[in-house]
């Protein structure tokens, strides 16, 4: 009995790509390259625009006041100065920032406690506990947004002078919180409309009341909005000028903008841009740290509710 034997097989060789098809996939790459390096171009650019006016705030804050007011202005200072910082130490004019400090601290947490606590009762009774006429009651909320605070000062004034609030840091805290609880409240509706109504439901089945599965369930799935309405809150009432400037009309209870404005300002009109900008360094400090340390809660606070 004869066998046949086959010659070995050789290696079979992939053959190269056409020449299409590898300029096809040579642009698909390209493609996904240039969109990574274009978003880095512009977020560079953003990125500057942003960071630049911190970074002549915190030069001019340093340099000497000559300096400071030299025109074309220095992109740096030739010489680091503290001269200004130390004068924000001094109680100038007879103003005390260490007080103006203490009256801003007051205002602002104050302000931002009313208006978390309200905006949260009110934006979950929006959200959850719909009524006859909340739709109306919540767009005419809404509606307030579009009347400027400097349009209703004089009558906002004659009322607290009428009640006996007027050149009181509380009634300034009313003021400043009546005019930030429109924004919390939509926050604070949308956060707790994006959550499931069955999280709730399971809640209440297992016993807990409504007020209690707000609390227990619907509260920690809210953190988020929460903590957004507490910082938008914050930053505008730790910045308020305008409503300060005319409410109060004592300087032992100036906040620190007021005061800064009023320190700041020297001989025929002018500014003392080093102090100014010192002072200014000084009070963005706390904005910044509370933002970068709770970011990421702002972040998905201000997109509650935009995806279902």
């Amino acid at each position: 009995m004869t066998t046949q034997t086959s010659p070995m097989a050789s290696p079979i060789s992939v053959p190269d790509a056409p020449a299409p098809i590898a300029r096809e996939q040579r642009k698909r790459r390209s493609n996904r390259i240039l969109p990574a390096s274009a978003w880095w171009i512009v977020s560079i650019c953003v990125a500057i625009l942003f960071l630049y006016p911190l970074y002549v705030l915190v030069t001019q804050s340093l340099k000497n006041p000559a300096e400071a007011v030299q025109t074309p202005p220095t992109l740096f200072p030739h010489g680091l100065s503290f001269d200004n910082f130390a004068q924000l130490g001094s109680n100038a004019g007879g103003l005390s920032l260490l007080g103006s400090l203490g009256n801003s601290l007051f205002v602002t947490l104050l302000t931002t406690a009313i208006t978390v606590v309200v905006s949260t009762l009110a934006g979950y009774a929006f959200a959850k506990l719909p009524f006859r006429g909340s739709r109306v009651a919540f767009f005419v909320t809404l509606i307030t947004f579009m009347v400027p605070f400097q349009a209703i000062i004089t009558p906002i004034y004659l009322t607290l002078k009428d009640v006996g609030l007027q050149n009181n840091l509380f009634g300034l805290t009313l003021v400043l919180a009546t005019f930030n609880l429109p924004f919390g409240i939509f926050l604070m509706r949308n956060s707790f409309a994006a959550i499931p109504a069955s999280i709730e439901e399971a809640a209440m089945i297992d016993g807990a009341s409504a007020f209690g599965a707000m609390r227990r369930v619907m509260l920690p799935n809210a953190v988020p909005g929460i903590v957004s309405t507490a910082l938008l809150t914050f930053f505008a009432a730790w910045n308020d000028f305008f409503a300060t400037l005319i409410l109060i009309t004592d300087q032992s209870k100036y906040t620190l903008p007021v005061s800064l404005g009023i320190l700041s300002a020297g001989q025929n009109n002018s500014v003392d841009w080093g102090l100014l900008e010192a002072g200014v360094a000084v009070t963005v400090i706390p904005c910044v740290v509370i933002y970068l340390v709770l970011q990421k809660y702002y972040t998905a606070g201000l997109l509650s509710g935009a995806v279902k």
